[in-house]
């Protein structure tokens, strides 16, 4: 067998109805190539490898898990990349999807890394720690809208699922955990470049208590500042009035 590493953030779902539950999710929409992000123990590998003509990868760093897989699994040879998932470039030259129990400690890392490959995912399975995911889901005006919220929305319309309880892992974590499906938008919204969006949101939340003027004054002129929509707070802004935002920016 093998053995769970807290070091990786490793929490294994070991509940059938739940595990079915996402590949069931997964199969909703059509996709010619999937990747499974921290395959583990296999728990949704098993299930996915058997989906008829598509291409599968897996990418787990865990030399242990790789090992087990291989063994466990045989259909899986030349189908794990054996890397962090940080550090890999895209696994497929067309559109591919991407379905996985994220390491909780670095989930939000490995979104800002989808998000660098936006234009190749068009749809992404997640399970997260439950208040991450409900950050990522939140609309303007909610507490716990940030700079996650606005730039996965930017790119991705994003459900929030399921909730998944923590008897349904091994070891059961401390936090309740979610399912969230991310849907590449169709028709983004203008801005002035995708840097500038970043920018913009980054600054504007760096300091979420300032109001707009305070915080992002260091982007706009002083006359544009002058405007009433900088005295509101990041948090009241919608993704469509940051990117407006951004063709007044210096």
């Amino acid at each position: 067998m093998y053995k769970l590493k807290k070091s990786l953030g490793q929490h294994f779902l070991k509940d059938e109805q739940v595990i079915k539950k996402i590949v069931d999710t997964v199969l909703q929409y059509p996709f010619k190539n999937l990747l499974e992000v921290g395959p583990g123990g296999g728990a949704l590998t098993k299930y996915l490898i058997k989906i008829p003509g598509i291409n599968f990868k897996a990418i787990e760093l865990d030399e242990e898990k790789v090992a087990f897989l291989l063994k466990t699994y045989p259909e899986l040879k030349d189908k794990i990349i054996h890397k962090s998932f940080l550090e890999i470039d895209p696994p497929f030259d067309e559109p591919f999807t991407v379905v996985g129990n994220f390491p909780y400690n670095i989930s939000t890392q490995i979104l800002f890394k989808i998000l660098e490959w936006n234009n190749m995912v068009p749809t992404v399975i997640g399970m997260f720690q439950k208040e991450v995911a409900e950050r990522i889901a939140s609309k303007e005006g909610n507490k716990v809208y940030g700079v996650i919220s606005v730039l996965i929305q930017y790119y991705f319309n994003v459900e929030y699922l399921f909730d998944v309880g923590n008897e349904c892992f091994t070891p059961q974590p401390k936090v309740k955990s979610g399912v969230i499906r991310l849907r590449a938008v169709e028709k983004r919204l203008p801005v002035k470049s995708d840097r500038a969006f970043r920018v913009l949101v980054k600054t504007a939340f760096n300091q979420r208590r300032k109001t707009l003027r305070n915080a992002v004054k260091s982007l706009f002129t002083q006359e544009i500042l002058q405007d009433g929509l900088f005295a509101r707070r990041a948090e009241t802004l919608s993704i469509k009035e940051f990117a407006e935002l951004t063709f007044k920016m210096i």
